[in-house]
């Protein structure tokens, strides 16, 4: 493979990697704001932002860190027959199906980036009693696509490294 395909998927490797492990300390945030608001709600008054905060940083837990969890190969797969197949017939496979991927998350792009403009121009807010605002999760989204994005087209070209017999990483 060409010296900038392999310095892409090094490139895309390492950003996932930090980016995945920053965001896997967002769910003892997302704890700590839940614990926080069932002490307050059985004590005292409940927080308003409480549910809805630990909910947006699951949103930022889970987007984030998918790029990751594709580059690392530990994302839920059927294994039934996929384990069987040769690492070549894999690949082959694997070549084809991230195509699939390549779409929605286009599609997913598009809309996201739709929403995200409508939320900026107009000020979208949530229809909570706390009323946040819904821009920057929604932001938050769209680099999360974008990074799961770039994440794609790196395995995919490790995928047609290994029908070639190759290795990118």
């Amino acid at each position: 493979m060409p010296k900038a395909i392999r310095a892409y998927v090094r490139w895309v490797d390492a950003l996932s990697r930090v980016i995945g492990h920053i965001a896997m300390y967002l769910v003892f945030a997302m704890m700590g704001i839940l614990l926080y608001s069932s002490f307050m709600k059985s004590f005292f008054i409940p927080p308003l932002w409480g549910l809805e905060m630990a909910q947006f940083l699951m949103v930022g837990y889970y987007i984030m860190g998918g790029a990751w969890l594709l580059q690392s190969d530990n994302h839920v797969r059927m294994d039934l027959i996929y384990s069987r197949w040769t690492p070549r017939t894999r690949a082959a496979i694997d070549a084809v199906t991230v195509l699939f991927l390549l779409f929605y998350l286009g599609v997913l792009l598009y809309g996201g980036l739709s929403s995200t403009a409508y939320a900026l121009e107009y000020g979208e807010r949530s229809y909570s009693a706390w009323r946040p605002y819904m821009a920057p999760i929604k932001i938050i989204m769209c680099a999360g696509i974008v990074l799961m994005l770039l994440q794609t087209v790196a395995v995919l070209f490790k995928d047609l490294a290994r029908l070639r017999g190759e290795s990118l990483t």
